[in-house]
C-alpha cells in the first residue's frame, strides 16, 4: 500500500476518463520540438529486512531535464508461508504483474482519452505461470522467470467491439512495462564498492 492511499479519496479528474487531453497533445507537441524532454530515469531503493521480506522506497524521478520529487510511496515484498515467507506483502513477481497491468490500463487509457472515446470501466484479470524448478536450479531446461502471463481485459464503452478491441491491442503495442517483459532489455547488476 502506498502511504499517499492512507490520506487521498479517489476522485474523478476532468477531461476524457480523467486524462487532460490538451496538456497531453501540448507535451507531445514540446517533446516533438525538443526530444532530449522525452528522457526519464525511474528510480527506486530497497532494503532487505528479513528472509524473503524486502522493502522497495521511491520518491522522485529525472524526467524533462529535470529531477522530480513525488509523493513517497513503500512496497513491502515477501514471498507467503508455501515458499518459506511471512506474507508481509505480495512477492516480486505478483508486483511485475501489477505493473504490467497498471501500464497496459494506463496506455489504454490514455490512447482512449486522445481518441475522443469516453470510457465507462476498465479491469483486468493477469495470470503468470512459473516452474519452480528453474529458480531452485534444479533443471536448467526450465525458465526461471514467467513462462507465459496471461491478460483479460473488460472494457465498457459506447463503442463498437472493434473498437475496443484495438485500443486493446493499442495499450499492447504502447505500453513501456508491456515492452519490457516481451522483449529482451539488458539489465545490468553490480555489487558497489
Amino acid at each position: 500500500m502506498t502511504t499517499a492511499m492512507n490520506t487521498k479519496t479517489i476522485r474523478k479528474r476532468e477531461g476524457v476518463n480523467g486524462v487532460n487531453v490538451d496538456q497531453m497533445f501540448e507535451t507531445i507537441n514540446a517533446i516533438q520540438g525538443m526530444p532530449p524532454l522525452a528522457k526519464f530515469r525511474f528510480r527506486v531503493s530497497n532494503q532487505w529486512l528479513d528472509g524473503g521480506h524486502n522493502r522497495s522506497t521511491i520518491n522522485g524521478f529525472y524526467g524533462a531535464s529535470e529531477n522530480h520529487e513525488t509523493n513517497t510511496y513503500i512496497f513491502d515484498n515477501d514471498e507467503p508461508p508455501l515458499l518459506l515467507g511471512e506474507d508481509e506483502g505480495a512477492n516480486p513477481v505478483e508486483y511485475l504483474l501489477h505493473a504490467l497491468a497498471g501500464c497496459l490500463t494506463t496506455s489504454l487509457v490514455y490512447h482512449a482519452a486522445a481518441k475522443g472515446i469516453k470510457l465507462d470501466a476498465v479491469s483486468s484479470e493477469l495470470e503468470g505461470d512459473i516452474d519452480l524448478r528453474g529458480f531452485l536450479g534444479l533443471d536448467p531446461n526450465i525458465r526461471r522467470g514467467f513462462q507465459q502471463i496471461r491478460v483479460t481485459f473488460r472494457v465498457k464503452a459506447d463503442a463498437p467491439d472493434k473498437v475496443l478491441d484495438e485500443l486493446v491491442a493499442t495499450a499492447q503495442q504502447y505500453s513501456p512495462v508491456y515492452d519490457s517483459v516481451s522483449n529482451p532489455v539488458e539489465v545490468v547488476v553490480k555489487r558497489a564498492r
